[in-house]
């Protein structure tokens, strides 16, 4: 039986989140703001996400502080906004009838989230079945996922895909190489989720890597997300092969066994890499965290250079009492704003109209970054086209590259475990 979010924080103005065959959650509203409260039938925007990882808590928690925040200030077209959030398990099949559910019970005028690429891709049919807006902000993988929506005028991807990321990495770690020279990152080895996210991570490093002159070699394992949870194989093969760097793809729940089981086996290269697409909360408060790398398009240490993403990180932690701790907070935040400024902006719900307003899009999202839209490879619209590279020092996640933005210097070599 599908799963749908239960309640997350008291609910304002309409703002609500459905549970699977069960009636609308109370609301409660707020205290006067100036605004006009938005009145009439709601208008609701439906997401999928895999709760049982920290990126869709995050994102579904940042989805509905942004639909409050613009009901407080009027709503959309004047009616309140609503979300509607599925647990999509992190399963293709599930994530498809939620999908199909949120079109046709939930009755929800466009669809928003998404995380997995694997459950992107069975929702294709379904996607294409309805042509609702889509604003997506997971699903990277480009072999399976970009292609099929080459000509719908109706699909924005927010996330960069696979190949821009990559594109980003290449030039950063170079630039490193370049600007510190005792950094020597020409051997990697790869260990990745053997599901659509990972295994197509990884046939881009083999494509991309050799061509920069470095060698490379990778082994698959089984998430702990999916089930798994071992990775002592994969480690074994990295440590035999003595890399430069270790980089691994998967999800939040393979971060922490992945240092304990590298500790275990005393594997630390000279460069150690995580590459979720977010991290568990208390990730950072772990001795193990110390220098480990990674990719993100936020750290909390922007607040201190963008208002955007401070005001964010403010209203988070006002709203949740907890900080948030990946990108796909952000994300989901931006994710609820860009469409709703296109709808009032376009100031009406005609489907023509909103799609020529989101391709307008200028947003000063809370990345650090200003959204926009234009076209990719195959895609007519994609929105962010890199990522940033990060490091955990001493509990925080800091810049380390672009250099433009940094926040703290690379923590190099990787410190043995026996140093922590």
């Amino acid at each position: 039986m599908r799963k749908v979010l239960s309640i997350l924080l008291t609910l304002v103005i309409a703002t609500s989140i459905f549970i699977s065959g069960c009636a609308p959650a109370a609301t409660t509203t707020p205290a006067s703001t100036g605004s006009k409260a938005p009145t009439g039938e709601p208008i609701k925007f439906g997401a999928t996400v895999t709760l049982a990882d920290i990126t869709g808590k995050e994102a579904s928690n940042a989805m509905l502080l942004a639909a409050k925040e613009i009901n407080a200030a009027g709503g959309v077209l004047g009616r309140p906004l609503q979300i509607v959030i599925a647990d999509d398990q992190g399963k293709g099949e599930v994530g498809a009838s939620s999908l199909d559910k949120l079109a046709t019970v939930d009755n929800v005028y466009a669809f928003i989230g998404g995380m997995s690429s694997g459950v992107h891709m069975a929702q294709i049919p379904i996607m294409k079945k309805y042509a609702k807006i889509t604003v997506t902000i997971g699903a990277a993988a480009s072999p399976v996922i970009e292609a099929p929506f080459a000509d719908a005028d109706w699909y924005f991807h927010i996330h960069p895909w696979d190949y821009e990321q990559t594109s980003g990495y290449i030039t950063g770690f170079k630039e490193m190489m370049t600007k510190f020279p005792q950094m020597t990152l020409k051997k990697w080895f790869i260990g990745y989720e053997e599901g659509a996210f990972g295994s197509s991570g990884w046939k881009g490093f083999q494509t991309l890597w050799p061509q920069q002159g470095w060698d490379v070699n990778g082994a698959s394992f089984k998430s702990a997300l999916m089930g798994g949870g071992d990775y002592r194989a994969a480690l074994r093969q990295a440590k035999d092969y003595n890399p430069d760097a270790y980089m691994w793809l998967g999800y939040a729940a393979d971060a922490l066994p992945m240092v304990e089981q590298a500790k275990e086996i005393n594997f630390a290269p000279d460069m150690f890499i995580g590459a979720p697409p977010g991290w568990p909360a208390d990730f950072g408060k772990s001795p193990l965290a110390e220098s480990v790398s990674l990719f993100g398009m936020w750290a909390p240490s922007l607040n201190s250079v963008s208002p955007a993403a401070k005001h964010f990180w403010d209203a988070y932690v006002a709203e949740y009492k907890t900080e948030p701790t990946g990108y796909f907070a952000p994300l989901g935040y931006t994710n609820v704003y860009v469409l709703a400024n296109a709808i009032n902006k376009a100031g009406t719900l005609d489907q023509a109209a909103v799609i020529t307003a989101l391709k307008a899009t200028s947003y000063d999202s809370p990345t650090g970054q200003t959204l926009t839209f234009k076209p990719s490879d195959k895609i007519k619209n994609q929105g962010f086209t890199s990522q940033k590279i990060l490091q955990w020092q001493k509990g925080v996640q800091t810049v380390i590259w672009p250099f433009d933005i940094k926040t703290a210097d690379p923590e190099y070599p990787f410190p043995t475990w026996d140093k922590r």
